[in-house]
């Protein structure tokens, strides 16, 4: 648990767990919920989703009147999302922008996005945080909330996050280096925001020293 209140949980979802049930009958997150209701009624709810594959901060509602509101923070982009990744090779320069427009599609083995320019609207901001041969460690805030967007924002740009088995490269015995790292909601218009951060996930953290990490304060501004 990174955050809790009267409105919101806030926790670390580990990487390779999914949110929702699906066909294949797996573990996923909401099952977890009932014993996260801390003394209220009912169980929280999902505020906004995570991919399986990555791992770090993600939201709950803890009743019906604060889904509306995150809803109406998300829909309206008034929060504010930071990823790390360490991707393979560099981007275009040390810190830009990637607006592509990003496109879901269908196929026979299941679906994907590509960037297209019957897509919607995406953007992704980046900002390299540190580097290592063959390898670089890039924070990144969308402003967009597409499916699989920063994946596949990187990967279209030169530099697929490492071990993305869709969009890059899958490798043996190697989790996506995608993390959900932080959060800014502006919950109440007479207090701060919530800030909350997580820690880095135990399979990023080789790449990310390697990349000059060190754990301490954070050097995301």
């Amino acid at each position: 648990m990174l955050h809790r209140d009267g409105l919101i949980l806030v926790i670390d979802k580990p990487a390779g767990l999914a949110v929702h049930a699906g066909p294949s009958g797996a573990p996923n997150l909401e099952e977890c919920f009932d014993d996260l209701r801390y003394g209220l009624p009912r169980a929280p709810a999902l505020a906004h989703r995570l991919d399986a594959d990555t791992a770090g901060v993600l939201v709950l509602g803890r009743h019906p009147k604060a889904l509306a509101k995150l809803g109406r923070l998300f829909s309206g982009r008034d929060t504010e999302k930071t990823y790390w990744a360490v991707v393979e090779g560099e981007p275009p320069a040390d810190e830009g922008v990637f607006d592509m427009p990003l496109l879901k599609v269908n196929t026979r083995s299941g679906w994907s996005v590509k960037v297209s320019d019957k897509g919607q609207p995406s953007v992704t901001r980046y900002k390299v945080l540190g580097r290592a041969p063959g390898m670089t460690w890039l924070e990144l805030k969308p402003e967009t909330g597409r499916t699989h967007q920063i994946r596949v924002h990187c990967a279209a740009a030169g530099c697929p996050v490492i071990a993305d088995r869709l969009y890059g490269h899958a490798l043996p015995d190697s989790q996506l280096h995608l993390q959900s790292h932080g959060i800014v909601l502006p919950l109440s218009k007479s207090k701060p925001p919530i800030v909350v951060t997580a820690p880095p996930p135990a399979h990023m953290l080789a790449a990310l020293k390697a990349c000059g990490f060190s754990p301490g304060p954070s050097p995301t501004p």
